[in-house]
């Protein structure tokens, strides 16, 4: 039977104010988590989205122009979005295709030297429901992954934040311990897979800036402004119930130089916020499941 015809066997519904109380560590009332995310796009394939049209409504291949806007970020859109990561003193997790290890080793190791965490984001940038075996997939993307670091992922976002029915049983199948594909909640949340629960880590959309610059076309500094608004208000929120807020990048769009100040600016007010605590998405899953342990597995 469908897992998404059935989402309250899933995800049981509850309401924030019947949630039991969360400690933050240290002292803290409130969690802030970077992710960003790195993707192989293959020239001779579509792209999995575009910054041009195509001339005259023909499509084409290979997309040199949508192809070469992502790869403007690997080359040097990634390395703005280190170096501010760095100079804070901030750990991200690392939303990885398994392939980059192979064919970005440079962006992996100095993701890796920086001490980020390495989550699973797929084999190669495309849709969870066009793969053809997901299981291998899924594999594939986490043994390269460990080969590479030395560690297996624990975490996994889906390109797109796709899924299919069976997509969650295959990774908790595999070892995975958290996903990021469920932006349901400000709280992380227990999801019923088989054969173990898997943690649903707070994602975001709307501190995302493929929806905000790619999708909406909001101006450059616009991640800044809806970010400060989110702050404020989860940190108000969060002396009752702790709220996790997540910000999402892509080094293709917060990477240029017009938008890599509003990053930073955020980064900064985050870190001058009183009560917060930066964490990888491993850590906040490690801290959750510590208060609410998983449910029995189904």
């Amino acid at each position: 039977m469908s897992a998404f015809r059935l989402l309250s066997d899933r995800v049981p519904y509850q309401a924030m104010p019947d949630r039991p109380a969360l400690k933050v560590p240290n002292g803290n009332r409130m969690i802030v988590w970077v992710i960003v995310n790195v993707e192989h796009w293959s020239i001779e394939r579509a792209m999995p989205r575009t910054v041009l049209p195509p001339p005259m409504g023909q499509p084409l291949l290979p997309d040199l122009p949508n192809w070469a806007w992502h790869e403007y970020g690997m080359r040097a859109g990634f390395w703005r979005i280190h170096d501010a990561l760095k100079a804070r003193g901030i750990v991200p997790t690392l939303a990885t295709n398994g392939i980059v290890c192979k064919s970005y080793p440079r962006v992996a190791k100095a993701a890796l030297d920086a001490g980020w965490e390495f989550m699973g984001h797929g084999y190669v940038q495309g849709p969870m429901h066009k793969v053809d075996d997901q299981v291998s997939a899924i594999r594939d993307t986490l043994d390269t992954i460990r080969q590479f670091t030395g560690k297996t992922p624990r975490g996994w976002e889906s390109p797109g934040l796709t899924e299919t029915d069976d997509t969650l049983d295959h990774l908790s199948a595999a070892g995975i311990e958290y996903v990021a594909d469920w932006v349901i909640d400000d709280q992380p949340t227990w999801i019923h897979a088989d054969p173990r629960p898997v943690l649903s880590v707070p994602y975001t959309v709307e501190l995302n800036d493929i929806p905000l610059m790619a999708i909406q076309h909001h101006r450059g500094d616009e991640l800044y402004h809806r970010g400060i608004q989110q702050l404020d208000r989860l940190w108000k929120e969060s002396a009752a119930h702790p709220r996790v807020m997540a910000i999402s990048v892509h080094a293709y769009i917060t990477g240029v130089p017009h938008r890599i100040e509003a990053f930073e600016r955020l980064l900064d007010a985050v870190l001058a916020k009183s009560e917060v605590a930066v964490m990888t998405g491993e850590q906040i899953s490690d801290w959750y499941r510590a208060q609410i342990p998983a449910p029995n597995a189904r």
